[in-house]
C-alpha cells in the first residue's frame, strides 16, 4: 500500500527520486487539471482566483506545447485579440489586432506567470479512472525525473516514475487537437521523397523550387500553400471535400465579429446566408478554382460537424494566379510522384500532410457516459463542460479561445463552490470531535 500525503501542499512538490519509487500515491487537496495549454491556464487562473489549489499535469516541458513546438512560424491568431484572450488578462494594447504565434505564447507565459501557475511538466498520464467506492479520482502517470547531478536542463538522462494522484475532481483541458492525424496513402512508403505532417512544418525555408503536395485544404493546409508560394516553392494543394472559404475580414470588421454582431438579431440560418452572399461579393465564385462549397451554411457546420470554415489571408489570390495548384483526391503514391483520382500523375519533391488533429482522451480516460469515441464531450456548447462524479471538460467547444474561457470560469465556479462546502463541512468535523475531546477531560 502506498503512503497518501494528505497534507501535501496544492501545488507539485519537488523529489528526491530515491522517494518517488516508494512514496508514489499523492492526495491532491483541490482539482487535478490535465493539460497545461491555453484551456488548462485558464482553469487555473479562475481556480486561484478563488483559492481553490490545484495541479496541473502537462506531458510537455513547457505550457501551450501545441503553440510551441507544432505550429508554423507565420501562424497568426485567426480572430481578434478581444476574442482570444484568457479571463482576467487582456492582451498587451501594443499587440496588432491578430497577434502572431510568438505574441500569443508570449502573452500566455505572462498570463501563467501573473497568477503563479506552476504546471507539473513531463509528466503524462497513463490512465484516469473513477473510484465509485470512495468518490474520487485516481490518475496515474508517468513522470520524468532528471537524475541528481545532471547538467542538463532537458530530460536526457532522467528517469521514469509511475504516480498515483488521489483527487475529487478532475479537469481533462488537452482539447481537441492533442494529437496529429496521418491518414494512410498507398505507396507512400515508396514514395522516396520527404513527408511530414503540418505540426513538424515551420517555414517554406528550404523549399524554393520544390514541387510540394499539400494534403488538406482547411486554414493549415491553405496558410502552408501559401508560405510555400511566398518561399518560390511550387505548391499543389489536394481538395477531397468542399470547403467554405471566407473572407478574414469585411466593411472593416472581423467577419467573426459580423458573424456575432448578426446572431443577436437574426437566425443562424440568416446568419450563414449573409455571410456567403458577403463572400462571394468579396471573393467571387471560388468554385471554379476547384473549391467547392458544402451544402451547409458555414456556422451550422462549425456547429453540428466542428468543421472551421477556411479564413482567407492570401492564399485565394495565389490560388487564382495559378500559383497554388488546386487538385482532387489522392490515389496512391509512385516513387517521386504521385496520381490523383481523376488520373492525372504530378511530379513531387516533398509531402506536407496539413491533415489535422484529434483528440487523446479515449487512450488514457477510463469513462464511457461523458465523452464519445473521438474524446470530445456528448453534450453540445455550452453543456459540455461538467459530466458526473467531479468531471469537468475544458477546450472541446469548437468555438475556441472564448469558447474554452467561458468553461473555465463555469468549470471554476462549480468547483470552488463544493470545494469551499466540503471543507466547511471538515471544519465543523473537526470542531466536533474537538469538543467530544475535551468533554472527557
Amino acid at each position: 500500500m502506498h503512503d497518501i500525503c494528505l497534507n501535501m501542499p496544492p501545488m507539485v512538490q519537488t523529489f528526491d527520486p530515491e522517494d518517488l519509487f516508494k512514496r508514489r500515491c499523492i492526495w491532491v487537496n483541490g482539482p487535478v487539471i490535465v493539460g497545461a495549454g491555453p484551456s488548462g491556464l485558464a482553469v487555473a487562473a479562475c481556480l486561484k482566483e478563488q483559492g481553490v489549489p490545484f495541479l496541473i499535469l502537462e506531458r510537455a516541458n513547457c505550457i501551450a506545447s501545441l503553440w510551441q513546438n507544432r505550429t508554423y512560424d507565420r501562424l497568426k491568431l485567426h480572430l481578434p485579440k478581444q476574442f482570444c484572450q484568457l479571463p482576467n488578462f487582456p492582451f498587451p494594447e501594443d499587440f496588432p489586432e491578430y497577434p502572431t504565434k510568438f505574441q500569443f505564447i508570449s502573452y500566455l507565459e505572462s498570463y501563467a506567470k501573473h497568477f503563479n501557475i506552476s504546471p507539473q511538466f513531463n509528466e503524462t498520464v497513463q490512465s484516469a479512472k473513477y473510484d465509485e467506492t470512495f468518490g474520487l479520482w485516481r490518475v496515474k502517470t508517468i513522470r520524468k525525473i532528471k537524475k541528481l547531478g545532471e547538467a542538463s536542463s532537458g530530460c536526457c538522462g532522467a528517469v521514469e516514475c509511475e504516480v498515483e494522484y488521489i483527487c475529487r475532481w478532475l479537469v481533462v483541458a488537452t482539447g481537441e487537437n492533442s494529437e496529429k492525424v496521418v491518414p494512410e496513402f498507398e505507396g507512400l512508403g515508396e514514395f522516396g521523397g520527404h513527408v511530414m505532417h503540418a505540426c513538424d512544418y515551420k517555414s517554406g525555408e528550404g523549399y524554393g523550387g520544390q514541387k510540394v503536395l499539400v494534403v488538406g485544404c482547411g486554414n493549415s493546409g491553405m496558410e502552408v500553400s501559401l508560405d510555400l508560394c511566398n518561399h518560390n516553392a511550387n505548391p499543389s494543394m489536394v481538395v477531397r471535400s468542399s470547403v467554405h472559404v471566407l473572407p478574414r475580414e469585411a466593411f472593416g470588421k472581423s467577419t467573426f465579429e459580423l458573424a456575432v454582431m448578426l446572431m443577436k438579431r437574426f437566425p443562424l440560418w440568416m446568419v450563414d446566408k449573409i455571410l456567403l452572399v458577403l463572400a462571394r461579393l468579396i471573393l467571387g465564385n471560388v468554385e471554379k478554382y476547384g473549391l467547392k462549397r458544402p451544402s451547409v451554411g458555414p456556422l451550422e457546420l462549425k456547429h453540428t460537424a466542428g468543421k472551421t470554415p477556411v479564413l482567407d489571408i492570401g492564399a485565394l489570390e495565389k490560388i487564382r494566379s495559378g500559383k497554388i495548384k488546386v487538385v482532387p483526391g489522392i490515389r496512391r503514391f509512385f516513387p517521386g510522384k504521385v496520381e490523383l483520382v481523376d488520373g492525372q500523375v504530378l511530379q513531387i519533391d516533398s509531402v506536407v500532410l496539413a491533415t489535422g488533429y484529434h483528440s487523446n482522451v479515449p487512450s488514457w480516460l477510463k469513462e464511457n457516459d461523458f465523452f464519445t469515441s473521438d474524446g470530445t464531450p456528448r453534450n453540445p456548447f455550452p453543456n459540455g463542460w461538467r459530466g458526473k462524479g467531479g468531471l469537468y471538460a475544458v477546450g472541446f467547444t469548437r468555438k475556441g479561445l472564448s469558447g474554452a474561457s467561458l468553461d473555465a470560469i463555469n468549470v471554476a465556479h462549480d468547483i470552488a463552490k463544493n470545494w469551499k462546502e466540503e471543507n466547511k463541512q471538515k471544519r465543523k468535523t473537526v470542531a466536533a470531535r474537538h469538543r467530544r475531546c475535551i468533554s472527557h477531560f
